[in-house]
């Protein structure tokens, strides 16, 4: 994949509008395959890995967020999810499941390529990230301590625990009711935006060591998302 072309998998039931999206990404240069069964997407990657799927959510033969799942089990590969449900909780169980992004019908094809454009970036980015840096933050689990480009972080324990449930998935966005229940092993009540609190504090630990690359992203609406490092 170089830096503009990318094999792009649409997974959509809908002819017209797979049509319609194939035709505006192949416009922006890349190569597209479609796939409108549930039960033809796992073989079909397996066959040959895309660089992104686009994935409807309601499909004939089997749901995307079955189809998630399951390509979650042996792939990082990038998912974008499309779907006209629009309730919260399918929204935070597709992103649960690792998908990367989530869109909601109806959309415009412009936004889709811009979407596919950013997510495909920060893959790249993060991919390269790792190549260069493969050990720029390291977790020290039996002695709770936590270093950034080998300078020893000042954590609290929340801090600690926070960074510890980002990292391990890079990538995957975590809501703030998920990140509360790790935090604290007194199980106290406390209110979403004490997470915030902690990340901000958490954010402006890791900054004061690499300003120019943030690694904990929030997602509107949905929670946080470790990017790498």
């Amino acid at each position: 994949m170089d830096a503009v072309s990318a094999f792009i998998l649409i997974v959509e039931d809908e002819p017209k509008l797979a049509a319609l999206l194939g035709d505006y990404l192949k416009a922006a240069g890349h190569e597209i395959a479609w796939i409108a069964n549930g039960l033809e997407v796992i073989p079909a990657i397996r066959a040959r890995a895309p660089d992104l799927v686009l994935l409807d959510l309601m499909l004939p033969g089997r749901d995307g967020l079955d189809i998630c799942r399951e390509l979650r089990s042996f792939s990082e590969l990038p998912v974008i999810m499309m779907t006209a449900r629009v309730e919260e909780i399918d929204r935070l169980l597709g992103l649960e499941l690792g998908a990367d992004d989530y869109i909601c019908k109806p959309y415009s094809p412009r936004e889709v390529v811009a979407r596919c454009k950013a997510v495909l970036r920060r893959n790249r980015h993060t991919a390269s990230v790792e190549l260069v840096e493969p050990a720029a933050l390291h977790i020290d689990e039996t002695r709770w301590q936590a270093s950034f480009h080998g300078v020893e972080l000042d954590l609290t324990p929340v801090e600690f625990r926070l960074l510890r449930t980002l990292s391990a998935a890079p990538g995957r966005v975590f809501s703030r009711e998920q990140l509360l229940d790790g935090l604290y092993d007194d199980h106290r009540v406390v209110t979403d935006r004490t997470v915030d609190s902690h990340i901000k504090n958490l954010r402006r630990k890791l900054e004061q060591i690499a300003p120019e690359a943030p690694l904990i992203r929030s997602i509107y609406g949905v929670g946080y998302r470790f990017e790498g490092g």
